[in-house]
């Protein structure tokens, strides 16, 4: 059951805070004319920004630099 949470801990924890990223971009930056597609809803900016952050929990992952991966 830990090895399970372990292995899941952080594509969720990256996935999380893209989508809080995404969600700050937009309400710092936005889209002042409504026309982006990213940007215009913060939906989308969260789905987005959430996305990018699991892409990157996987391209940082530490089981490429570990022995005891089974991979």
């Amino acid at each position: 059951m830990k090895k399970c949470i372990k292995k899941w801990l952080r594509p969720i924890l990256f996935t999380l805070a893209g989508a809080l990223t995404g969600l700050g971009y937009y309400v710092l930056v936005g889209c002042s004319t409504g026309s982006c597609a990213i940007t215009s809803s913060p939906i989308n900016s969260m789905l987005y920004m959430g996305l990018i952050g699991w892409l990157l929990s996987n391209a940082l992952g530490s089981c490429c630099f570990s022995k005891n991966c089974n991979r």
